[in-house]
C-alpha cells in the first residue's frame, strides 16, 4: 500500500491505520516523497520538519503497536498555513522581515491539532502578511496552481490549497479575512471552509483583521472537514472574540442532508460580475440540491458593494500594525505592496467609522434574506484561475467582457466576512480548459452544520474529491 497511501483522505488513513494497512512512518516517508518530487514545481511548502516529522512519525508508530489510548487525529500530517503560530518552526508571516521568527508558543489550534495526535509537517506559501488574493511573496516567490502551473492559486491560503490539492498532505489549516480560504479552494479544487467568526480560536497572533479573520481547514472532502472542525471549534479565553462550542458534532453534518431546506442560489450580490461559464456551472450545481429534496429559488440580493470598505480595512490595519517598523519593512517588501499601502494614509477616522455602519447595513439585509431562506448559494470566486505574471495581476481586468477593478473577482467572498456567517466553498466542476469551479455555500449565524450538510450533498453529485489536477500525472509535474 506504500505508493498508494498518498492519494489517502484523514478518514481513510485513519481506517488504513486501524485495518493495521499502513502505518504514520510508512505515510510521512510517502508523503515527503512526493513533496521532494512535486513542491519544488508548485511552490506551495515553504518549511519542512522534515527530521522531527520522521521522529514524530516514528512514536506515533509505536503508540498503534501499543494498543494504548490514541487522539482522533492520531498519525495525521497537517500543513499550517505560514502565518499560523508553530512553536520551534520557523513562521514567516510570508515576509523578509519575518524570515527567522520562530515562534516560542504554538496557535491555540496548532495546540489541539497535537493533543489530538496530528503530525505538523511545515508551513505553507502566502502572499506577505495576507494582504491579496494571490499567492506571491519576495521570500519564497510564487505558488502555482496544481490544474495548471502557469496560473495563479488564489490566496492568501494559497499554499495550503496547493498543498492540499497537490496530495502532499491530506488536509492544511489556512485562515480567511475576506475569502482568503474559499478563494484557493475554488481554483485548486478542494473544500474550504470558513467557520462561523470565533468558532476556532486565534491566539496568538499579529495586529489586524480583528473582527474579520476567520481560521479553518482545507481539504480533499467533507468528511475530513468535519473530523478537524471537531478537533479545532471551542472556546478559548486567550482570544477576547472566542464563541461557545456549537453545541453538535460536525461529523453530524454528514448524516443531515438538505430535505426540506429552501436554498437561494444567486450569480449576482447586487454589484458582482461574473464570467458565464462559472455562472451557468455553479446554478446548474446548485439546482441540483433539489434532486436531495431541498427547494432551490433565485434570488435578487441588491448589496452594496463594500469593495472600498474591505480596501479601507486592509490598509488601515496594516499601516497601524507596521508603522513601528515601517523603515526596516519598506525596503524588502513585496514590490507590489509599495504601489499602493501609501493609499492607506489617505484614509481618515470617518473613512473607518463608515466601515461599521456599512457592516449594520450589509447585516440587515442579509438578516432579512435568512428569515427566509436556509442557505444562500453562489459562486466563490467571478474566474477560474487566471495566469500569474511577475508582481501580479491580483486580478483579471475584463470579467465577462466588462472593465472590472482588481478585486472584483473575489467580490462573493469578502461580504461573508463582515457578517462574520459560516461559508464554505465546495468543487462543482470543471471549466472547458478543465480548471475547478467552487460554488459557495453560506448559511445563518452559528450554522456551519447546515453548510457542511448541502457541501456533503454536493459532493455526492460532483465527485471530484478525488481528482487528480491535470498539472499532475502519477505523481511527476507535467512541464
Amino acid at each position: 500500500m506504500a505508493d498508494e497511501v498518498w492519494k489517502l483522505g484523514v478518514q481513510g488513513l485513519l481506517e488504513a491505520y486501524q485495518r493495521g494497512a499502513t502505518d504514520p512512518l510508512e505515510v510521512i516517508g510517502c508523503l515527503l516523497d512526493r513533496i521532494h518530487k512535486i513542491n519544488p514545481k508548485i511552490n506551495a511548502i515553504v518549511t519542512l520538519h522534515e527530521e522531527a516529522v520522521l521522529k514524530e512519525a516514528t512514536a506515533k508508530k509505536e503508540a498503534i503497536s501499543k494498543g494504548g489510548p490514541l487522539g482522533p487525529l492520531h498519525g495525521i500530517p497537517v500543513l499550517i498555513k505560514d502565518n499560523i503560530f508553530t512553536k520551534g518552526i520557523r513562521t514567516t508571516f510570508g515576509s523578509k522581515l519575518y524570515k527567522d521568527f520562530v515562534p516560542s508558543e504554538d496557535a491555540v489550534l496548532v495546540e489541539r491539532l497535537k493533543a489530538a495526535g496530528a503530525i505538523v509537517m511545515g508551513k505553507t506559501n502566502l502572499p506577505e502578511f495576507g494582504l491579496i488574493p494571490v499567492t506571491d511573496n519576495a521570500l519564497f516567490g510564487p505558488t502555482s496552481n496544481p490544474w495548471d502551473l502557469a496560473r495563479v492559486s488564489g490566496g492568501s491560503s494559497g499554499g495550503s490549497a496547493a498543498a492540499v490539492a497537490s496530495f502532499l498532505a491530506p488536509a492544511a489549516i489556512g485562515n480567511d479575512g475576506g475569502g482568503s480560504i474559499r478563494i484557493p479552494a475554488s481554483l485548486c479544487g478542494v473544500v474550504g471552509l470558513k467557520p462561523q467568526f470565533g468558532r476556532i480560536p486565534m491566539y496568538p497572533r499579529l495586529p489586524g483583521w480583528e473582527t474579520m479573520a476567520h481560521e479553518g481547514p482545507i481539504t480533499r472532502s467533507v468528511e475530513d472537514a468535519c473530523l478537524l472542525m471537531d478537533v479545532l471549534a471551542g472556546p478559548d479565553e486567550r482570544d477576547r472574540f472566542t464563541i461557545q462550542g456549537p453545541g453538535f458534532r460536525f461529523m453530524d453534518a454528514l448524516e443531515g442532508g438538505v430535505s426540506g431546506m429552501r436554498i437561494a442560489y444567486t450569480q449576482s450580490l447586487g454589484y458582482t460580475v461574473v464570467d458565464q461559464e462559472i455562472a451557468q456551472i455553479t446554478k446548474k450545481a446548485a439546482f441540483r440540491l433539489k434532486e436531495k429534496g431541498a427547494t432551490v429559488e433565485e434570488a435578487q440580493l441588491g448589496l452594496a458593494n463594500l469593495e472600498t470598505d474591505i480596501m479601507a480595512k486592509v490598509l488601515s490595519d496594516t499601516l497601524a500594525a507596521m508603522e513601528g517598523v515601517w523603515a526596516k519593512w519598506e525596503p524588502v517588501m513585496y514590490p507590489l505592496y509599495k504601489t499602493f499601502l501609501p493609499m492607506g494614509n489617505m484614509i481618515t477616522a470617518l473613512d473607518v467609522a463608515r466601515i461599521q455602519f456599512h457592516r449594520e447595513d450589509l447585516w440587515e439585509k442579509l438578516r432579512r434574506l435568512f428569515e427566509d431562506y436556509d442557505l444562500l448559494l453562489c459562486p466563490t470566486t467571478a474566474v477560474s484561475a487566471f495566469p500569474r505574471a511577475e508582481l501580479g495581476p491580483i486580478g483579471p481586468e475584463t470579467i465577462d467582457g466588462e472593465a472590472v477593478g482588481p478585486f472584483a473577482w473575489i467580490g462573493f467572498t469578502y461580504p461573508f466576512n463582515f457578517t462574520g456567517q459560516p461559508a464554505a466553498s465546495i468543487p462543482c466542476g470543471l471549466t472547458n480548459e478543465g480548471l475547478p469551479v467552487g460554488l459557495q455555500v453560506v448559511g445563518r449565524r452559528f450554522d456551519e452544520r447546515s453548510v457542511l450538510s448541502a457541501c456533503h450533498c454536493l459532493e455526492s453529485i460532483f465527485s471530484l474529491k478525488t481528482s487528480t489536477p491535470k498539472g499532475l500525472q502519477a505523481g511527476v509535474v507535467v512541464k
